[in-house]
């Protein structure tokens, strides 16, 4: 069976609610203001793709590969990135909206969060190593034998990460943000 292949290509306003996506591989294309909501994307491949101002909310991820690719000012609510194909699993996000997707278990060492929304994400069992979590929101998201080693969280808000239950060795924090690291043990920090 032969399979689809886009490549260099440019896809602007489209909206793949009522037609999906054509299954295929899809190297170095532009994804455009498109609406991916609720669509299934399972299977495709993308390669070295960019997504700009892209609705990707609830869409279907299974054994989808995502190698290289860059989302900016995308809204991604409740995507199970865990169900993604996990080789050359490769991802950076800036301005996107992530709240209540899922990271279970995945690879995203040296990946780049930049001023994202990742309320109520979950980041179970993920390797955040050097990750840098740039001007990001982290409100109620999950972190359980999540390793964070050299991971950036400098500039992020609103985190709770328990120290005993998460890698942190090398790991940046600011000293407002202590309050994230160490509010299990109900004490005083001014």
């Amino acid at each position: 069976m032969d399979t689809n292949y886009f490549e260099n290509q440019s896809f602007l306003k489209e909206d793949y609610c009522g037609k999906p996506l054509i299954k295929g591989d899809y190297e170095n294309c532009m994804f455009t203001n498109c609406n991916f909501s609720d669509s299934d994307l399972s299977g495709i491949h993308f390669f070295k793709c960019t997504f700009n101002t892209c609705n990707i909310s609830n869409a279907g991820m299974k054994n989808t590969s995502l190698s290289n690719i860059v989302f900016k000012d995308c809204k991604l609510l409740g995507v199970h990135f865990e169900n993604c194909n996990k080789f050359l699993f490769i991802v950076d996000f800036e301005n996107c909206n992530l709240n209540f997707s899922s990271f279970f278990q995945v690879n995203l060492k040296k990946r780049l969060f930049k001023n994202c929304n990742l309320q109520d994400v979950d980041f179970t069992e993920t390797d955040l190593s050097s990750v840098y979590f740039n001007n990001c929101d982290l409100a109620n998201a999950n972190f359980d034998n999540t390793i964070l080693e050299k991971a950036n969280l400098t500039s992020a808000i609103n985190y709770t990460i328990d120290p005993e239950k998460n890698r942190i060795k090398k790991a940046k924090f600011s000293q407002a943000g202590l309050i994230g690291l160490l509010g299990k043990y109900d004490i005083v920090i001014e």
